[in-house]
């Protein structure tokens, strides 16, 4: 692509964007098959996703009460722009109760698998191979990382309710009228929450799943990265999915079809963050190798002039 570099007036800012770390983690996602990966992702997200929101509605609804229950479905829904009202998660939440423990943990082997899916995906983007371990402790591996992720849900969802909750009080005790200034920067203070309840997630499935050490500073980047562009989705997306799940040549698909849609654009955003992190790590592991291999001629140079 080195034809970029001499097109005329946008040649010089093209050559200074293919020199940043921006351009790198894009050349690692191409060559890492990006697309497949993502379709990975997408589909055993899709097929292990009402499973484990079953779970996670009997756990709740053994945990908490009706009214912390219903305020975790909406936050839910929210973060399913567009369709999440075609997807009856009120009807889930109300059965969930009905969940034997046979059927709970038949459920939550699903989980595990799509785990075990999802972490061999991101090691793909940072070009490792598969890991030897053993069946039994893998699974008990990925199940403690299944629990952790639904710790950090749980403690991201909790605090992105609490915030929204303080923004709609404190709009409603200064009497802000509506779409005036402090509504408006009361709005954007939620929005900053909930990008940071995204944030945490996304650390957490940067750090623990590819079984890699990335650099702080790259995980806090691409976690936040990851965290507006998802925001920005919902918000750009909302309308669009909801058409998609309403038009009437998909009949009955429409739904499925949408959801799939908004997991795959979801799993794109995700393999993009997992490449900037491993980018990161790669070029913190050749200066440490450059670094290594000057060393030894350097000190050789110092005693042969002393």
């Amino acid at each position: 692509m080195d034809w970029l570099r001499k097109l005329p007036v946008v040649g010089p800012a093209v050559g200074w964007l293919m020199t940043t770390h921006l351009w790198h983690a894009y050349e690692r996602m191409l060559r890492v098959h990006w697309t497949r990966l993502a379709a990975a992702i997408t589909f055993t997200s899709f097929v292990a996703l009402f499973p484990l929101l079953t779970v996670a509605a009997a756990i709740g609804a053994a945990l908490l009460s009706d009214r912390d229950l219903h305020k975790l479905q909406s936050k839910f829904a929210e973060q399913i722009p567009g369709i999440s009202g075609q997807l009856d998660l009120a009807g889930l939440v109300e059965n969930a109760a009905t969940i034997g423990l046979v059927a709970g943990a038949a459920l939550l082997l699903t989980g595990i698998g799509w785990v075990d899916s999802l972490r061999d995906c991101l090691r793909a983007v940072w070009e490792k191979g598969d890991e030897d371990t053993n069946f039994l402790l893998g699974k008990l591996r990925d199940g403690a990382l299944l629990l952790g992720l639904g710790g950090v849900a749980l403690l991201s969802f909790a605090c992105s309710a609490f915030a929204s909750a303080a923004v709609g009080k404190a709009a409603h005790a200064l009497g802000l009228a509506e779409g005036g200034i402090g509504t408006v920067l009361l709005s954007a203070a939620g929005f900053c929450t909930a990008v940071l309840a995204d944030f945490l997630l996304l650390v957490y499935v940067l750090t623990k799943l590819p079984g890699a050490h990335p650099p702080r500073s790259a995980v806090v980047i691409a976690g936040l990265l990851g965290a507006i562009g998802f925001e920005v989705l919902k918000l750009l997306l909302s309308g669009y999915l909801q058409g998609v799940a309403s038009r009437s040549m998909y009949g009955a698909f429409g739904t499925p079809i949408a959801l799939l849609l908004w997991i795959n654009f979801t799993a794109k955003l995700l393999v993009y963050c997992a490449s900037w992190t491993a980018t990161a790590g790669e070029e913190r592991t050749n200066g440490a190798e450059e670094t290594g291999a000057a060393g030894p001629g350097t000190a050789e140079a110092g005693a042969e002039a002393t």
